[in-house]
């Protein structure tokens, strides 16, 4: 009886757990929707072309500019870890500062293993040394 009584708290211990890391998960998606203009990348800062991005919860999928193209993908978020997937875009030519801009911005989707979002500030990291790949600020809604 105490065996069928463990395995049964177990389960219930198991499945709450489970039940938590889906909230935290929804939550954490929920706040990361919006709108994102990126102001630095790989520590510098940018002014000019500065690609923006939008993520959206209800299908996670991520889109936006690059400066000179537009992009779409996926998004993954499991706690903290925060991952980007079939990233595609549009292939206009761009003179090369721009292009610059845009290919060290997808490069770091596309290395990004983690975030933090903190006072409307976006910080993605690296998925091998949490390195800094770029900071995006959280634009506010029209009404807040």
């Amino acid at each position: 009886m105490k065996t069928v009584i463990a395995i049964v708290c177990s389960v219930v211990l198991f499945m709450s757990c489970d039940e938590t890391k889906k909230v935290i998960d929804v939550a954490g998606n929920v706040q990361l929707t919006g709108n994102y203009t990126v102001t630095s990348l790989g520590g510098s800062p940018i002014s000019e072309n500065a690609p923006t991005l939008t993520m959206v919860a209800l299908d996670k999928t991520i889109r936006g500019n690059t400066g000179c193209n537009s992009f779409f993908g996926n998004y993954t978020l499991d706690l903290y870890a925060l991952s980007f997937s079939d990233i595609g875009n549009t292939e206009m030519a761009c003179d090369p500062p721009i292009m610059d801009i845009e290919s060290a911005f997808l490069e770091a989707l596309r290395n990004t293993g983690s975030y933090d979002l903190e006072n409307s500030m976006l910080t993605l990291y690296s998925k091998t040394d949490r390195s800094e790949l770029l900071i995006a600020r959280k634009e506010r809604n029209e009404g807040n």
